[in-house]
This record gives structure tokens, sequence and C-alpha cells, in this order.
């Protein structure tokens, strides 16, 4: 079997982009609310449909899709932050009462997205052909997506190291105790947070969704690699997020390599993600947290 070693490195960076994108919110609420939210998956869900509704059903375009799925999602992210985890929280819910309702809430907001557009696979049309450069198989909304994650890498590092806010964020992620004692108002900052991660999950749900389906299922069936990502990247730490992305978009992109040489299915990719979770979790569970500046 030739193996075309230069497509699956290119495979590798669209997969870690998607994943950055996808993970970079979940880290940071993660890192300051200091619960899992399951819920991040139905985020991604509903942001490939504001973004399919946006681009194809009212013909404005991806870019405008993109805007839009990210602010209303967003929005959404916060009203579920202020009207159900805060209140949870300050009722001295623990970390098993908020991740549970981040389950409920991911089941009603699935379902409710279900009723709402359909259960049937939604495809979008007008996102560009795929052309040949050298060995390489490339489509116009692939280099969006890496275009995308390279422009949130950097939009987010000038925002945690030289905004205002952006400083508040990582002293709240790191000691929220300090934080408020240094006039740091931690609600509002997580306010924020939750907002942001929430948009670029939608913006993660776009990609996932053009790529492949968009469906009441699209955030569900990458929440788990992106959970891998956060955790290996250690939770809350922005820079150590991005390596575990490509390191992880890397490892399966490889792993299918060796599905297809064994013959069997590359659905049994997901497994090493799951995999690379575990061993992480045992033996380094801060992740590559260590080898970086805390972001």
């Amino acid at each position: 079997m030739t193996i075309n070693w230069a497509q699956v490195i290119f495979n590798s960076a669209i997969t870690g982009s998607l994943y950055l994108i996808g993970a970079v919110g979940l880290t940071l609420t993660y890192g300051l609310s200091k619960f899992p939210n399951f819920a991040h998956a139905e985020f991604i869900t509903l942001g490939a449909f504001i973004g399919y509704f946006v681009a194809e059903q009212l013909g404005l375009g991806l870019p405008l899709a993109l805007l839009v799925a990210f602010l209303v999602t967003g929005l959404v992210g916060f009203l579920c932050y202020r009207g159900i985890f805060q209140p949870l929280a300050k009722r001295g819910a623990s970390i098993i009462h908020l991740m549970v309702a981040s389950i409920a809430l991911g089941f009603i907001f699935r379902h409710g997205i279900g009723a709402i557009w359909t259960w049937k696979p939604l495809y979008f049309t007008g996102i560009g052909s795929a052309f040949d450069f050298g060995p390489l198989r490339i489509t116009h909304l692939w280099l969006w997506l890496i275009f995308t994650a390279l422009a949130l890498s950097l939009a987010m590092h000038f925002f945690l190291m030289y905004t205002k806010m952006g400083k508040a964020i990582r002293a709240s992620s790191s000691n929220p105790g300090l934080a408020l004692a240094s006039g740091i108002n931690v609600d509002r900052v997580i306010w924020i947070t939750w907002f942001i991660g929430a948009g670029l999950a939608a913006v993660a749900g776009i990609f996932r969704g053009a790529d492949t389906q968009v469906w009441p299922m699209t955030g569900w069936d990458i929440i788990l690699p992106i959970f891998a990502v956060a955790i290996l990247g250690g939770i809350g730490n922005f820079y150590g997020t991005i390596a575990a992305a490509f390191i992880i978009g890397l490892a399966e992109n490889i792993g299918v390599v060796g599905l297809i040489a064994v013959g069997a299915s590359t659905t049994y990719r997901i497994g090493i993600a799951f995999l690379i979770l575990i061993v992480t979790l045992i033996v380094k569970p801060q992740g590559l947290a260590m080898l970086f500046r805390r972001a």
C-alpha cells in the first residue's frame, strides 16, 4: 500500500484545526467554571444549524454565517451559564451536579434542534470545489478552516496577553480568590468567557457540518476528541490546547493509515483520542500545562 504522507500531514492539520477551534472555548470555561460542560457539544450543533440557515437557506455566504453563528450561539452560551449553571454553583452544587445538569441541557438542546429543524442530514453546497496541489487534495473549505484556526490562535494570544479582559481571564483561571481580592469581577469574566467559548464552538460546528453533514448529533460526533484535547493540553491552558489539538489530529490520521493497513474500519479512529486521553490521565494528569505558561 502506497501512503501519501503529504496528504496525511495535511489532513492532520485539518483535524487539528477543527479540534483547536472547538476546544479553546471548552478549556477556558472548564478552567474558570471548574466542571465539564457536555452541552458544549450542542453549542457546536447549534452553530452548524445557524450557519446552514444563513449560508444555504438565506444565501448570505460562509463568512457572514460564521459571524452570525458566533454571536447567536455565544449569547446562548452566556444565558445558559447565567440562568442555569451560575445559580446552581451559588447554591453549592458539586461538580457532579453541574456535569449532570450540562448533560440534561445538552439533551434538551439536541432534541429541540431536531424538532425545530430536522433529524435528516443537511449538506452545505456553496463551499467551493476541490483541487489538486502537487500530491495534495485540497478544498477551499479546508483552507478556510486552517486559516481560521491560525487567525484564532493569534487573536487569542494577543487577547489573553495584552488586553485587560484577557489578563483577568488568566488571573481568574489561575487563582479566583486572589483575582476577586484584586478587584476583578470574576462573574463578569466568566460570563464573557462563556460567550466566547460558545461562539467558538459554533464556528467549529459550521466547519464540521460543512465538511460532513449537519444534523442534531454533529457536536456529539466530535465532543469526546475535543475533551481529549482539553485534558491533554491542560485544563485552562490555551497554549497547551494548541499543541494538543495538532498532536491528536496527527495521531488520529496516522492511526487511520494503520487501520486501513490491517483492514479495520476507520470509524475506530475515535478510539485513538480515547487512548491518548486515558494515558494522559494515568501518566500526566496535568497534561501539557507544565510545558507552557498558563493562559
